[in-house]
Parts: C-alpha cells; sequence; structure tokens
C-alpha cells in the first residue's frame, strides 16, 4: 500500500469505525466490538469482512506505518467506502457482475484527495488540520451526493412481502428460520411471523436470539413506530409479538420491548389469566434482569371470555406505538373490531439508551412445548420526530 494510499485507508477506516460506536479509535479493536462493527457493515452493505483483519488493520493503523505487511484488497476499501458512504446494499456477486470496479472507494479516495489538495493550496497547514478538514468535508459531500441517507420516514403496508420487496424497503432479517420464513406470505396482503422460541435477552439454559427478527437501522434521535396486527390472539405461554428496540443486533446492548402477550404466571397467586400489553427494558448483557414498566392487561381471559366470548373481537385490529423524545419514551395501544380505534397511552418511562435499530418479531420465549401460531403484521411506519417539541 502506497503512503498516499496508506492515508486515505486510515480516515476511511476510522471514520467507519466512528459511524459504527459514535467515538474516535484510540485503541486496538477488540474480538467482540471487532465482530460487532463486521455485523453492522454486513446489515448495511450486504457484504462482509472478517473479523480479525478488523482487529488487524486498526493495529496496522494505530501504527501508522505503511510499509508494514497489511495490504486490504480493493474489495474491502469498497465495502468500508459503501458503508460510510451509506450506498445500497448489495450482494458479493451482484458486485462482481456489475460493480467489480469497486466505484466506492475510488470515489472516496478522490474525494478525499481533492480535499486535501485543496486545503493545501489555500495555505499550510497541519496534517491533522487537513485530515480532520478533509473528513468533514467527505462527510458533507456524501450527504449531498446520497441523500437517500437522511431520516425519512418509512411505511410498508406488507403488500409484497418477497425476499426482494423485504430488501428493497431496507428490512434484513437476522436468524432466518426457512421453514417459518417461507410462510411468511401465508395470508396474502400481511407479513406473517410465527412465535417461535426464543427471546432478546439470556436466560440461564439458553443465549439470546430471535427466530426471523426483521430489523432496520434507525436514522433519527427521536421518532415515532407504530405497528398495527390482524386478529393476533396470544393463548400459549409465552406468545407474543411487537416492536423491538435495540442498541445493536448482538443483544448485548440496551433494549426496550413492546408486545401483546399471553400470561398465565402470576408468581403463585391465582389470577385469570390475561392477554396484556407489555413493555420491558433491558441494561444489555451483564447487567442483571430486565424491568417490567407497563403491564396493562387487554382481555382477562377464562372468567370475561367464558362469560362473553365477543370479548376477543377486541383483538380483531391491535395496534403498538413507541414514542421517543429525548430520553423519554412512551408506549400506547389500541385496539378493537374498529381498524380505527384511539391509541391510550399504557406508560411513559425515562431510558438511557439510543436505539440503532427496530425490529419487528413474535416469540414465544425459552417456553418449550409452545405451538407457533402466526402474527400477522398489516402495518409499519417509523418517522422522526423533533426532539425540541
Amino acid at each position: 500500500m502506497t503512503t498516499s494510499d496508506f492515508s486515505v485507508f486510515a480516515a476511511l477506516f476510522k471514520e467507519a469505525y466512528q459511524k459504527c460506536f459514535g467515538r474516535h479509535l484510540t485503541g486496538i479493536i477488540p474480538e467482540t466490538e471487532s465482530k460487532i462493527f463486521c455485523n453492522n457493515v454486513e446489515e448495511q452493505t450486504g457484504l462482509t469482512i472478517g473479523w480479525k483483519s478488523v482487529k488487524n488493520y486498526s493495529i496496522f493503523i494505530l501504527d501508522g506505518n505503511p510499509t508494514k505487511q497489511e495490504n486490504p484488497s480493493t474489495a474491502t476499501l469498497d465495502t468500508l467506502a459503501r458503508y460510510v458512504l451509506k450506498a445500497p446494499r448489495i450482494t458479493e456477486i451482484q458486485r462482481k457482475n456489475n460493480e467489480s470496479y469497486h466505484p466506492y472507494w475510488f470515489l472516496y479516495r478522490k474525494q478525499f484527495q481533492q480535499v486535501v489538495q485543496k486545503q493545501t493550496a489555500k495555505k499550510p497547514a497541519g496534517k491533522v488540520v487537513v485530515l480532520v478538514a478533509g473528513l468533514a468535508a467527505v462527510l458533507i459531500l456524501a450527504l449531498f451526493l446520497y441523500p437517500h441517507s437522511t431520516a425519512l420516514s418509512f411505511t410498508d403496508t406488507f403488500r409484497d412481502v418477497s425476499d426482494k420487496a423485504i430488501t428493497n424497503n431496507g428490512w434484513f432479517v437476522q436468524a432466518k428460520k426457512t421453514l417459518y420464513w417461507s410462510k411468511k406470505n401465508e395470508k396474502p396482503g400481511v407479513l406473517s411471523l410465527f412465535t417461535l422460541n426464543g427471546d432478546n435477552w439470556p436466560s440461564p439454559d439458553a443465549k439470546p436470539g430471535i427466530s426471523n427478527l426483521l430489523l432496520r437501522k434507525i436514522n433519527a434521535d427521536c421518532f415515532t413506530a407504530e405497528i398495527h396486527l390482524d386478529n393476533f390472539i396470544p393463548l400459549q405461554e409465552w406468545q407474543q409479538a411487537g416492536i423491538l428496540l435495540l442498541e445493536d443486533t448482538t443483544f448485548t446492548g440496551k433494549s426496550i420491548r413492546l408486545s401483546l402477550a399471553y400470561n398465565d404466571y402470576f408468581g403463585g397467586y391465582k389470577r385469570p389469566n390475561e392477554i396484556l400489553v407489555q413493555a420491558i427494558t433491558y441494561l444489555g448483557n451483564g447487567f442483571g434482569k430486565p424491568e417490567e414498566i407497563a403491564h396493562a392487561p387487554v382481555v382477562l381471559l377464562n372468567d370475561s371470555t367464558r362469560n362473553n366470548p365477543v370479548i376477543l373481537n377486541n383483538l380483531q385490529n391491535s395496534a403498538l406505538r413507541i414514542e421517543k423524545h429525548g430520553k423519554t419514551f412512551r408506549f400506547l395501544y389500541a385496539g378493537g373490531i374498529s381498524a380505527n380505534g384511539a391509541f391510550k397511552q399504557v406508560a411513559s418511562q425515562e431510558f438511557e439508551m439510543q436505539p440503532r435499530y427496530i425490529g419487528i418479531f413474535a416469540i414465544s420465549g425459552f417456553v418449550k412445548g409452545t405451538a407457533a401460531i402466526p402474527a400477522r403484521f398489516t402495518y409499519f411506519t417509523l418517522s422522526p420526530d423533533n426532539c425540541n417539541r
């Protein structure tokens, strides 16, 4: 690698690191961070980088010696540039067939060099000043060149749930279970996710994981997210479906979950089984147990439904909403026979978290023997809000 390309690569790698973690690169990247970094790159670009390579790149860059033996391939440089410049997702095969000339790496390098040359021509400046100015200018240029990266409202009515449509709409699926994922269009015009075994926090005998978790990035500090469910009636422990906010996709960071769920456990007390709206916060791996911050029964089973089965019609149209403004999260629910039922707040809580991903899910926890029933999603929206309102 030439000295010139080393400077561009170092700037690119540092910018990618800062985008992923929200802080400057100051030391060798450990294994855990390397894996998170690679996951983020793959989720946005569709392309992979080895975590060991990422760790070695950080050593290489921090050492500052371009003559040492660490020579990233042009494909890797292009992948990093795609990540920084927020290029559309692509597969390795598509890149090989259509963009084998690695356009984003050369675009990034060209912009970087132009900025450095322009700054040098104006007045002699220290290397650090030139580098910082160059990075800032490249970022501004990227924002103008790639307007799709701005935080815009997004709505999905799931009329088309083919893999192509899902990818084109900015979704990606995690922990795909092919048997059930292939049934996602079992009812035309809606997205069907099934209440499979799994959870987003660990149990004593199981690691966190949610099968067929549908995720997308959040590009706003404050936002409103909403889902609609078609006749979802959970009737077994611990069937549920809803919205999941995550700091990262490895379930190691903080999370918030809002769901419509079934519950028949009351710690030894005798109470009617219930279908409820539940909101739970989790501080992340190593920080103890989750905290339930909302527990609002929608339907009391046994007594009420035995005497009046029509009550279950109130679940024909269920909707969940999360609003984030600063540190405050509001959790709301609407339900009924009509699709236009009014939202009611079930909880409002301050929580130190900046979600980077939002997901829609259906799970049954780690309970064995619970049936996998479909949760049919008819609507999703994510819209940025004014944080100062």
